[in-house]
């Protein structure tokens, strides 16, 4: 069910009118681009969690489809919430990407794995493992806000959200 991997510059010239309405909104520009899949879209499951990443985990160990897990990490820079172990999950159960406002470590390992991976940053720290956080709620990331089902499309350019799938 992932999206073909359209150009985001492309799906902004191409559909002005939902810029206009906010039916498509761009990610601010803090994410850094990790991963071998460096374009990757499909349907948006969200995840709010900080500094502890066993829901993450339980995530990305059930099939992907295709599609994009949006983790809203509070921002955290004292700790990573995803290594190289949990981009492998993500890339052996079918995981278009993962945006994370927050780190990840093992940056070697994440960019050997074909799946998308944007974060703020890399960090050689591990999270705690207390299984706190909250599932599929809408989180507010990067200045913009993210509900499930949403749809996401991200590639060297940038990050976009649109509430339903787009075509060129």
């Amino acid at each position: 069910m992932a999206a073909l991997p359209l150009a985001t510059a492309e799906l902004c010239d191409s559909n002005a009118d939902l810029i206009m309405n906010g039916d498509l909104r761009a990610l601010q520009p803090v994410f850094r681009i990790y991963g071998r899949r460096q374009i990757f879209a499909g349907p948006v499951v969200t995840l709010r969690i900080f500094e502890d990443n066993v829901l993450l985990r339980e995530f990305l160990e059930g099939k992907g489809h295709g599609r994009v897990l949006v983790v809203d990490g509070g921002g955290s820079m004292r700790c990573a919430i995803m290594g190289g172990n949990l981009a492998q999950l993500a890339q052996n159960n079918g995981w278009a990407g993962i945006v994370i406002n927050g780190c990840i470590r093992d940056v070697d390992e994440i960019n050997e794995c074909d799946v998308g991976v944007r974060a703020l940053n890399s960090h050689p720290m591990k999270s705690n493992k207390k299984g706190a956080g909250e599932k599929h709620v809408p989180v507010t990331i990067a200045g913009t806000r993210i509900t499930d089902g949403e749809w996401l499309y991200a590639d060297s350019d940038g990050i976009l959200l649109s509430r339903s799938e787009l075509t060129v």
